[in-house]
Formats: structure tokens, C-alpha cells, sequence
């Protein structure tokens, strides 16, 4: 069965919602790391649900360019990465530089002595001159310092710190299939999106106040991973939502599409500069760049490295490297 992501309001209610079921896109993502070994249980698990949540808040706004979730601490997950585009291709990579023990918890993976961050970037594609990515930060603990293990309950804190709207998100996410659903409450005025594009004020008025919305997140907050994980979408919300009435739009199919490139790389070379390459050269005779994202190689010889500082050909500027 193909990805899918389905989005649906209740009639007559300020609530709207979103289910993804990232099947052939995840498997993809997943095959493309077997020759590195693949990843343990635990951070596919967190990978999953970043790349599930990742196709939810890029569907849930309107931006044209991409959304970039990413989380990183000092954990053995260095960093984790999930980036969706506007027509919901998307990709992932986690880098692991330490052991996984079984049943790790998020915390244990990014968050040791609670120095983890999760990073939510909007990167615009016609970016205006001096235009920056929009970029939100939000730690992996609650407000009295306690480690949070969900990555939903981050997501939902950061929604409603950025966007002043409830939001009840479940993930799950397991070797075959990465899937989400989303509940909000929708905004009093304005268009709700990441880039704070709303009236905060008369939004953050409304928090925690609509009986319409509490009752379908509580609804919401009995689907079990198992059903995520294993049900089509139709039973799903069915099963969930079977006494409300709910409108569904034409649904979406998320694709796995990876934006690395020989000109791409070759940018990222120029940006290192003459020295550091010839450098790079000297002592390995080659340079080889390979994509965390989808495994593909880039080699540059002697010759071929040379071409990327004398080459008057217009390149492409380098995929942007968020820390």
C-alpha cells in the first residue's frame, strides 16, 4: 500500500486533523541505510515518528519550501533529521556515535544530562536577499527540568508555544510502516502556520477552553500504537471518530526523494575553500562525499576538484547544514 496523508475538519467544529501513513516512503528510507548497517530499533523508532510528524506539520501549513525537525543532544543519537518538502517528499538520517542499549528511551538516546533540543527550521525556496530560515528551538524537558520521553509531547508544547493551538499528536513507528495523527483546534483568526502568521493574542485566549476540541483529542488519545501502526486510515478514523461528523479531503501520497547532487557537492567543496581540499588531496588522492540522506557517492579526483574552483559554470549553492 502507498503512503498516504489524509486530512479532515469536523462539521460545524473548530477542529481539524491529519493521519499519515508513511509505508513505501519509510521503507525506502530504511532500505537506504542497509549498507551502513541499518539502525537499531530505538532511534528507527525515533526516526519514524520525526519523519511522521515531519509530513503532519508540513501538511499542515502553507509554505513554500522545506520543513526541517531535527533533534540532537549527547546521547549516542548525535543528531536526527527529518526533512519534508511542499509536495510531501521527504527523507531522514540519524547519525548514532555511541552504544544503543535495548528499550532506550529518548532521553537516553539524545537527552543524557538533558542538553537536548529539538529544532523545527522552515527554509524558504526563493528566498529573498538576506532572508534567513525561520527556526524554532525547544528543549527535551518540561518546565521543571523533567526529561520528556514522547517526542509528541515536545511537538505539542512546541505547536502551542509557536502557534497559541492545541494539538494532540500520536506517533508510532516500527520497521514497515512511520504513522501520525494530528488534532488541533483551529485558529480564531488568521491562517495558523509555523512562521507565526496568526493573531497569537486572540489564539492564545482560546487555550484549553474548547469543549469541541478536548473531547475529539481525548478520542484521539485511545488509539493505540498497535492500531496506528496496523489499521488503514478509514478504520481508523472510523473507529476513533464514528458518532462526530467528519469532512475528508482528497488525500495526499508522500513520497522518499533525496535533493543531494554532484553540483550540490561541489559546492559544499568550494565553500571549504582551496586550501582544505588541496589539503583533502594531498593526503588521500581523492575526495568521496557520501549522502547521509540516500547512501549516493560523489568522488572528485585531482582533476575534478580543480574544475570546482576554475569552472565559470553557474552551480547550485549547497544544501543548507543546520547545527
Amino acid at each position: 500500500m502507498p503512503s498516504e496523508l489524509h486530512k479532515f475538519i469536523f462539521d460545524g467544529l473548530p477542529v481539524r486533523g491529519m493521519l499519515v501513513r508513511l509505508t513505501d516512503a519509510w521503507q525506502e528510507i530504511l532500505k537506504r541505510r542497509e549498507a551502513a548497517g541499518g539502525y537499531p530499533p530505538e532511534v528507527m523508532q525515533l526516526l519514524g515518528e520525526m519523519t511522521a510528524a515531519g509530513a503532519l506539520m508540513q501538511g499542515n501549513i502553507k509554505f513554500n519550501g522545506a520543513l526541517v525537525l531535527q533533534i540532537f543532544g549527547d546521547g549516542p543519537v548525535r543528531l536526527a533529521v527529518a526533512e519534508v518538502q511542499p509536495d510531501l517528499s521527504l527523507r531522514a538520517t540519524a547519525t548514532v556515535t555511541g552504544e544503543v542499549l535495548p528499550g532506550d528511551s529518548l532521553s537516553r538516546l539524545v537527552n543524557v544530562n538533558n542538553q537536548g533540543r529539538c529544532a523545527i527550521t522552515l527554509d524558504p525556496k526563493d528566498k529573498q536577499p538576506g532572508q534567513q530560515p525561520y527556526q524554532g528551538v525547544v528543549p527535551l524537558f518540561g518546565d521543571h527540568r523533567e526529561k520528556i520521553e514522547n517526542l509528541s509531547e515536545v511537538l505539542e508544547h512546541y505547536m502551542l508555544q509557536s502557534e497559541q493551538l492545541d494539538t494532540r499528536l500520536i506517533l508510532a513507528a516500527d520497521g514497515q510502516v512511520a504513522a501520525g495523527l494530528l488534532i488541533q483546534r483551529l485558529p480564531v483568526k488568521g491562517e495558523g502556520n509555523l512562521e507565526g502568521q496568526i493573531d497569537r493574542d486572540a489564539n492564545e485566549d482560546e487555550i484549553g477552553r474548547n469543549e469541541d476540541y478536548k473531547r475529539i483529542a481525548l478520542l484521539a488519545g485511545t488509539l493505540k500504537r498497535e492500531e496506528l501502526l496496523g489499521l488503514d486510515a478509514d478504520t481508523i478514523l472510523r473507529r476513533l471518530f464514528w458518532e462526530e461528523q467528519v469532512t475528508r479531503f482528497e488525500p495526499a501520497a508522500p513520497t522518499f526523494a533525496c535533493s543531494c547532487s554532484q553540483e550540490r557537492v561541489s559546492g559544499m567543496l568550494r565553500g571549504l575553500g582551496t586550501d582544505e581540499v588541496e589539503s583533502i588531496i594531498a593526503e588521500r588522492g581523492r575526495i568521496d562525499v557520501g549522502c547521509e540522506f540516500c547512501g549516493a557517492q560523489y568522488g572528485f579526483d585531482p582533476v575534478d576538484a580543480a574544475q570546482i574552483f576554475t569552472s565559470q559554470v553557474s552551480q547550485l549553492p549547497p544544501a543548507p547544514t543546520i547545527q
